[in-house]
């Protein structure tokens, strides 16, 4: 490969940073169609998420490329938003849209950006391509996580391969669905930051 109506009381506010959080982070959630992004900050959030699915028409149908997610009944339009505390950290998710026509929300997505997250399907690999090309693009580190759909087993090194990753980006396997599973994959990009950044100070 090449690359029901009823009452529902007032949420409560939430402060900014959770009440053990002393610093926050703001990280992307990336990829392609179908491939997991809503489901992710749906799992890991500590607060209640929003999210700005709409039921996918007919014709968005005929301009995207929803290859093996056509039983996929919606999409993002705009992004995703969840929020969870790692080591006195807040981070605040995005999950933004995987379809190119959505593209000119993204530079909006970036800014104070300072990881993503980009996850990948195995039955389908090249969808992750667009997400890190604009990435790269940005100058953004991320790392791979690989979603668990009971597809094709691949190899760590086919799966660089593929998506023509260097050594020094961490790749993962979780499963999106799980609030654990997740969480380690947050832990894992946060601690790939903290190295890049030790490295750069240190360089």
């Amino acid at each position: 490969m090449t690359r029901v109506s009823r009452a529902v009381p007032p949420a409560q506010p939430h402060p900014a940073l959770a009440g053990t959080a002393s610093d926050a982070l703001k990280i992307i959630v990336v990829g392609g169609f179908g491939v997991g992004k809503t489901t992710m900050v749906r799992s890991v959030s500590e607060i209640r998420p929003l999210h700005t699915e709409e039921v996918t028409s007919r014709a968005g149908r005929s301009l995207d490329d929803t290859g093996r997610a056509r039983a996929k009944g919606c999409t993002t339009v705009a992004f995703d938003f969840g929020r969870i505390t790692i080591d006195e950290r807040s981070l605040y998710l995005f999950g933004a849209p995987s379809q190119e026509r959505f593209g000119f929300l993204w530079d909006r997505l970036f800014e104070g950006t300072l990881g993503a997250v980009v996850l990948v399907d195995t039955r389908s690999l090249p969808d992750a391509w667009y997400a890190l090309d604009r990435l790269e693009h940005h100058g953004t580190p991320f790392i791979v996580a690989v979603n668990d759909f009971g597809g094709p087993l691949h190899s760590d090194e086919q799966i660089r391969e593929a998506l023509t990753l260097g050594p020094d980006v961490p790749l993962v396997e979780f499963d999106a669905r799980d609030h654990s599973s997740s969480k380690f994959v947050l832990i894992a990009l946060v601690e790939h930051l903290h190295a890049l950044a030790s490295h750069t100070k240190d360089g």
